[in-house]
């Protein structure tokens, strides 16, 4: 019974950050999800970087989400240390649409906060290149 409970108590806790982490992928930067000595290590298109940091992280996501955006194609598998979550997020930056799609391992600490994020990124796509890559789709 304890076991239970804890499992449902760390799954409530796993889903109210990672609720906090997808509004921000979203561009609504309200309430932060990151616990004080967060690491983000993150591979993107030519390159990885790591931040630590709260602040530093959040400032990072505050420039990759700052407009507002649509998530789509959104996946999440609970996890031992907290939850994957997979995403398509669409936006609208200087009147063009772009999207990009990612993978986020998510650690979540007993307060609610991620510790860690592994991201993957695939890069950010303008409509030029989602019209290509819907073309090549359609061509199949």
């Amino acid at each position: 019974m304890t076991t239970t409970t804890s499992r449902i108590s760390t799954a409530t806790t796993a889903t109210t950050a990672t609720d906090r982490f997808l509004d921000a992928a979203r561009g609504d930067h309200g309430a932060v999800p990151w616990a004080d000595d967060i690491t983000l290590d993150a591979t993107i298109p030519n390159g990885r970087l790591t931040i630590q940091g709260a602040d530093r992280v959040d400032a990072q996501f505050r420039i990759w989400f700052a407009d507002p955006g649509t998530l789509e194609e959104v996946r999440r598998f609970p996890i031992a240390t907290g939850e994957l979550v997979e995403f398509t997020v669409s936006w609208v930056e200087d009147g063009v649409p772009h999207a990009a799609r990612q993978v986020h391992v998510l650690d979540i600490d007993d307060r609610g906060r991620i510790t860690h994020d592994n991201m993957w990124c695939g890069g950010r796509w303008p409509a030029r290149l989602l019209a290509q890559m819907e073309a090549a789709r359609d061509a199949d």
